[in-house]
């Protein structure tokens, strides 16, 4: 039985836009390089994959980037799908084209908050629960409650991977901002969760 698509992981928004000429192909180039010039020369299916293998992805990133709601999160990686088909002829290769993707998703969901405004929760009490024993319901409520910037680099370095670096770059902030937000983000959520919370 299958479900109905949601309108972010449903079909890919249409290249509206005419692709570039003669963009050469060279046996060296990695498949992913191969695939992005494909999608530049206006290639539907490769399109199409492209879209498939990072889609969800991309959509757990929005839906934790935004603290958990879906259609906030649904609006942000539609944009980011619009932006990332303008701009893939800027794509160079030097990061992942997921990380690239990634990046467009952050941004997105860190615009969307501050043309939201700022929508500020009171802090709560802490979650309660047995030490080591915090639910992902826990754990979901309480990266509701932590501020976008925070939440943004817990996100990419707890969850996703990224090195302050990357993040850095991603945000278009300093490595140093960057490890300042990932400790004070860290210290909030040992306030909502308790001492036992571990990264």
């Amino acid at each position: 039985m299958s479900e109905d698509p949601s309108p972010s992981r449903g079909p890919p928004p249409p290249l509206d836009r005419p692709p570039p000429p003669d963009h050469a192909r060279s046996p060296e180039l990695s498949e992913e390089a191969r695939l992005v010039g494909r999608v530049l020369d206006g290639d539907e299916a490769a399109f199409r994959k492209m879209y498939r293998a990072h889609v969800d992805r991309l959509y757990r990133l929005a839906l934790r980037l935004t603290g958990g709601n879906d259609a906030d999160a649904e609006d942000v990686v539609q944009e980011a799908w619009r932006r990332a088909v303008r701009g893939l002829g800027g794509f160079e290769g030097r990061s992942s084209l997921a990380t690239w993707l990634s990046a467009i998703v952050t941004r997105c969901a860190l615009e969307k908050h501050r043309a939201d405004g700022p929508g500020v929760q009171a802090p709560g009490p802490r979650l309660e629960a047995a030490p080591r024993e915090h639910t992902v319901l826990d754990l979901e409520r309480a990266f509701e409650r932590l501020p976008p910037g925070f939440r943004a680099v817990l996100v990419l370095h707890d969850l996703e991977g990224y090195r302050h670096r990357d993040i850095a770059e991603l945000l278009g902030c300093s490595e140093g901002t960057s490890k300042s937000q990932l400790s004070r983000a860290r210290a909030r959520m040992r306030e909502l969760l308790g001492e036992d919370y571990e990264t």
